[in-house]
């Protein structure tokens, strides 16, 4: 155990790195204000309007990064600090969440597959190392047989976990490789607020890259722990 526990406090680490940088360059690039004087809501309604997306609405969310589009009532939800500020940190999130919006219209086939495993994911993420752990407990005490299995099995709920956050790397960075395409293409920022955005939408990718390592870092560790204490 003490392996796993090393190896999920430098996950963390990493993770808390990255997720201060990010919240260091979002501070930073909301200090560099749009000349077009373009609020985050404004700029995600016309990116909708130019794509000839009209049936999503642009709605205002509590906390601060809990910026995301729901597909299933078709809403591009930014924070607080992105709806109403006018800066280059704003124009990045709010063109990245209509980046989404744009996968959806247009069958984004990752978008697609990750929607679908949605469901069984969040169901089983948050149990599939008790799971595993369970079925390792239960073979050291009865010896192998239906603890292996037990721990199969939670094995393949954390493998359908990682699956998904791997897939959810494509959905991300096609976002917001689309936010800024549609940023320069159609002149809303200046090429200083373009680097501004493209800078904190990579860090933001980062986050979800680092998740996804994390997540196969704790599926490897777990299943040499199964299939490497099996005789």
């Amino acid at each position: 155990m003490m392996g796993y526990y090393i190896l999920i406090g430098a996950i963390a680490l990493v993770s808390w790195l990255v997720s201060s940088r990010l919240k260091s360059k979002f501070k930073h690039y909301s200090k560099v204000h749009l000349r077009n004087g373009m609020s985050g809501a404004e700029i995600a309604e016309k990116m909708l309007a130019d794509h000839g997306i009209n049936d999503v609405k642009v709605v205002s969310t509590a906390g601060m990064l809990t910026d995301h589009y729901n597909p299933a009532n078709k809403t591009v939800n930014l924070s607080e600090g992105v709806y109403n500020q006018r800066n280059a940190s704003a124009a990045a999130v709010a063109a990245h969440e209509c980046g989404h919006a744009v996968q959806h219209a247009q069958a984004y086939e990752w978008l697609t597959l990750r929607s679908k495993l949605v469901p069984v994911v969040s169901v089983t993420s948050s149990m599939s190392m008790w799971v595993v752990f369970g079925g390792l407990m239960l073979g050291a005490a009865a010896g192998v047989g239906l603890g292996y299995w037990v721990a199969v099995a939670g094995l393949v709920m954390m493998g359908l976990a990682t699956l998904f956050s791997f897939i959810t790397l494509p959905v991300e960075y096609d976002a917001s490789n689309r936010a800024l395409a549609w940023l320069k293409a159609k002149n809303v920022v200046t090429p200083e607020e373009y680097k501004g955005s493209e800078d904190a939408l990579k860090w933001a990718a980062r986050t979800y890259l680092v998740a996804a390592i994390g997540s196969l870092a704790t599926l490897v560790y777990w299943g040499l722990q199964v299939f490497g204490g099996r005789d």
